[in-house]
């Protein structure tokens, strides 16, 4: 029977630091990819699941409008005071605010069949390459899109429970790395984190400032400062006591998937070094598979942010 592992299983993997990730996932020219983000894509007619529906708001930091999708569970419409709780997804690099439908569909048929209680879903567009990082040059404030701005339109705009117990987040690929960011930094804002094969990197070990033109300096800048406010390895420690006692944390990742494992196992091994429980699966023979890994899962897929809803509801 498939099923997500305790953290305190090893799999058969070794923990040491794969220092030598750094290098995977760098992109070659991260000013051209960004140039050439669409913020705003309507869909195309029979596109969006059902229950999805396609929207914008105003981004004050980009000065323009930037479009989302959001599923809505059924009974939303005909129950005018129920409140729901929020898992925010976000997509991998290149991508958009279409993303992740194969997801979506898995939490609608889990919901009809009574598997989980009604839930939305938000589906963001964060640009092609940011990362979910802000820029040091402010040209793409991709935090602030989602944490400043995002996240208030959604409470003011749909029956959301409005608080840390009422949030999760998750994403594959570069939208795993954001959201276990964005988590790990703001831990007040979510109960829930699922990184889906997101790399974890050592943003101190890349910091260089006489490489003005490699990636991350081409986007953090020169200061050192901002690379350790974007470093998770950094954040975890600063962030340690309120990671251990209110956010669940998450992570998956194929033995196949060369590119990311070996830093998701860094992160793995980052946790069980600062004594921060979490579930942590490796799934054998997976390659970088968004959509295969979900169907995989299809059924249980969406347990963890249920069970993270539930737990964070019943603290007082």
């Amino acid at each position: 029977m498939r099923r997500l592992l305790s953290a305190s299983l090893l799999l058969g993997v070794s923990l040491s630091p794969l220092r030598a990730a750094v290098d995977h996932g760098l992109p070659k020219d991260i000013a051209a990819l960004n140039a050439k983000t669409v913020w705003v894509n309507p869909p195309k007619p029979g596109q969006l699941p059902a229950g999805v529906t396609h929207h914008t708001f105003r981004s004050n930091a980009f000065a323009r409008d930037v479009g989302y999708c959001i599923y809505l569970p059924p009974g939303y419409a005909t129950e005018p005071t129920r409140r729901y709780p929020v898992i925010y997804n976000l997509h991998g690099a290149g991508g958009n605010e279409l993303h992740s439908f194969t997801a979506v569909q898995a939490l609608h048929d889990g919901i009809v069949a009574g598997r989980w209680p009604a839930m939305i879903m938000v589906l963001p567009n964060g640009g092609k390459n940011t990362f979910y990082k802000n820029s040091a040059d402010g040209k793409y404030p991709a935090e602030t899109l989602i944490i400043r701005e995002l996240l208030p339109h959604i409470d003011a705009t749909y029956r959301t429970i409005p608080t840390r117990a009422g949030r999760a987040i998750e994403g594959f690929s570069m939208g795993g790395r954001g959201a276990t960011r964005l988590a790990i930094k703001y831990p007040e804002l979510f109960c829930s984190l699922h990184n889906q094969a997101g790399n974890v990197m050592h943003l101190l070990d890349l910091y260089d400032p006489s490489k003005p033109t490699t990636y991350p300096n081409d986007y953090l800048g020169s200061d050192r400062a901002h690379f350790v406010a974007n470093d998770v390895y950094s954040l975890i420690k600063q962030n340690a006591a309120a990671l251990q006692s209110g956010l669940r944390i998450a992570v998956t990742c194929g033995t196949r998937d060369d590119g990311h494992l070996p830093t998701v196992r860094d992160f793995h091994a980052a946790l069980l070094a600062a004594g921060i429980d979490h579930t942590y699966l490796e799934v054998e023979g997976l390659a970088h598979e968004h959509d295969k890994l979900v169907t995989l899962y299809r059924t249980t897929w969406f347990d963890y942010h249920a069970e993270s809803f539930r737990r964070a509801s019943a603290q007082p």
